[in-house]
């Protein structure tokens, strides 16, 4: 029988199926990032760690009332693995590296790094202060605490103190660890763009397709693509299928995506966007790569015709081919992330509400304030002291009484 400690790979039929993506044997360990070696620690993936890094005691039925055997031991550790998605596994995986790495260097035992003492967890926050950034750290230190829940290990620390040290982390980033802020892409920018994709080729219909869905549905780039040319899952990513046209009782239509699975929602959420004027138009760059491309309605959204055979449009490929396109127009190669930033900054200045367009782009909090670059043009309207430019602001913003 397996125990909760050594099945290696089950969700316990929970959740969406998961496919296998990339090449499944991990490279060799970066000099200076080797730990040293244990039973406890096998070379795994790094989204694997969380799952397949032992510690030295893990979750017992003792006294908890469990009649003897492992099969309910076995059943907690199958629903929580699924807890965290692969990504927020990947860099959970990370901070255990960098954990027992740190642990080595201390001598630390086996029995003293799960559960962790407090004060091991901070003189290991204050180890990596001022040489990684605050987010990096803490999304470490998370990955710590969910490998202590995964296993059933407690995890028991000084909140007040570990707040406080997380936010001195985060005032020591060092200058080159602070991201730069990332700019938005704009209509001016998209239209800008067009002239450097020929529709008639097979990627770049695609491309400009899912560009153009992803900017005016306010979407993030992984839910459109895929993260390896062999990851597509119809379980999981989205489809022909899932798009439905849709219209409101005055006639007005959208076309709507519905994605099966995201980060934020396990069991799918919509997207959608609505025709627009000009060379950004979403609806005519999707009506283009469906008649180039043809996909078939469960394979990926975005694939297109690769030889004699189809590829999905994987995020690399997505990025690659704006990176050729940006460098034609002579403009400075702006992310991905900063399609959906760009989109956000659209609709606030197209006056939507704060709200609404937190709504729309699904922000799960105001974080997505801060990288809005263009406040003063947002607000704009509302500063001025011509009553007309009010009215006209609030026809926009309120809805017509009927």
């Amino acid at each position: 029988m397996q125990t909760a400690s050594s099945r290696t790979n089950s969700t316990g039929g929970l959740g969406p199926s998961r496919a296998v993506s990339g090449p499944q044997h991990p490279h060799p360990y970066k000099p200076g990032r080797t730990p040293k070696p244990s039973s406890l620690r096998p070379h795994v993936l790094a989204k694997d760690r969380l799952r397949l890094w032992r510690p030295l005691a893990g979750r017992s039925s003792h006294g908890s009332g469990l009649p003897p055997g492992e099969d309910d031991l076995v059943r907690i550790f199958d629903v929580l693995a699924v807890a965290w998605a692969e990504g927020t596994s990947e860099t959970y995986g990370s901070g255990l590296l960098s954990f027992h790495i740190f642990c080595d260097s201390k001598a630390i035992p086996e029995a003293s790094r799960a559960p962790a003492a407090p004060t091991l967890i901070a003189a290991y926050i204050s180890a990596l202060a001022g040489f990684l950034s605050g987010g990096t750290i803490s999304n470490y230190v998370s990955g710590i605490r969910a490998w202590h829940i995964l296993h059933g290990v407690a995890w028991a620390m000084n909140v007040a103190e570990l707040e406080a040290l997380l936010r001195a982390a985060d005032r020591l980033t060092p200058a080159s660890s602070k991201r730069q802020a990332r700019m938005p892409y704009t209509t001016d920018i998209l239209v800008k763009l067009r002239p450097f994709f020929d529709l008639s080729k097979y990627l770049d219909a695609a491309v400009w397709s899912c560009l153009l869905t992803l900017f005016w549905s306010t979407s993030r780039g992984g839910e459109f693509t895929v993260k390896t040319l062999t990851s597509f899952d119809p379980a999981i990513h989205v489809k022909p299928s899932d798009v439905t046209e849709v219209s409101d009782r005055n006639g007005l239509e959208q076309t709507n995506f519905f994605l099966p699975w995201t980060k934020s929602a396990p069991h799918g959420e919509s997207v959608y966007w609505a025709e627009q004027d000009g060379p950004s138009d979403p609806k005519s760059a999707f009506a283009n790569h469906l008649a180039v491309n043809a996909p078939p309605p469960n394979a990926a959204l975005f694939s297109y015709i690769h030889g004699s055979g189809r590829r999905p449009l994987t995020k690399t490929a997505l990025k690659k081919r704006l990176v050729e396109a940006f460098k034609a127009a002579q403009i400075d190669f702006i992310h991905v992330h900063g399609i959906r930033i760009g989109s956000t900054v659209e609709y606030l200045l197209r006056g939507l509400p704060l709200e609404v367009v937190k709504a729309k782009g699904r922000w799960a909090s105001d974080a997505f304030t801060l990288y809005l670059r263009r406040h003063a043009e947002i607000m704009a309207p509302y500063m001025q002291a011509k009553p007309q430019l009010h009215a006209n602001v609030l026809r926009i913003i309120m809805p017509r009484v009927r």
